[in-house]
């Protein structure tokens, strides 16, 4: 298992973590495979999405900040977070990717981010390799 650290600069963000799962990928030396990339915080998650246009993010970000404002009515988590709680519940806590010829698998356009919901912070994310 690898273990990455990320550390975030705002409360809400997309971090791209794609270039060092693609490290952890190169020092495994796994040809094929697969790959499973955890996120072992409840208000951070991982997703896959386009890296391409930065707007995607900016547009996915705030979508969730309307629909999922912090300080919503009724809340009654008392670290003031609950948003984040339920922002990482919506997009979960693990990503799977399958790996050919040394090289991860994913769509021309996309990328492998940390969904920052309560930062700034320093993050962990594990990934482990598993050679076929």
């Amino acid at each position: 298992m690898d273990t990455i650290e990320i550390s975030s600069k705002n409360r809400c963000e997309f971090v791209n973590i794609t270039r060092l799962v693609e490290t952890s990928l190169g020092e495994s030396k796994i040809r094929s495979g697969i790959g499973v990339i955890f996120c072992p915080h409840t208000t951070a998650g991982l997703t896959i999405n386009e890296c391409w246009d930065p707007d995607v993010i900016h547009d996915t970000l705030h979508w969730l900040e309307k629909s999922i404002p912090k300080n919503m009515a009724k809340f009654l988590h008392g670290e003031g977070n609950s948003d984040s709680h339920i922002k990482t519940g919506l997009f979960g806590n693990s990503s799977h990717v399958i790996v050919e010829d040394g090289r991860i698998i994913l769509g021309q356009w996309q990328g492998i981010f940390l969904c920052e919901f309560d930062g700034p912070r320093t993050r962990k994310v594990h990934v482990q390799w598993v050679g076929i």
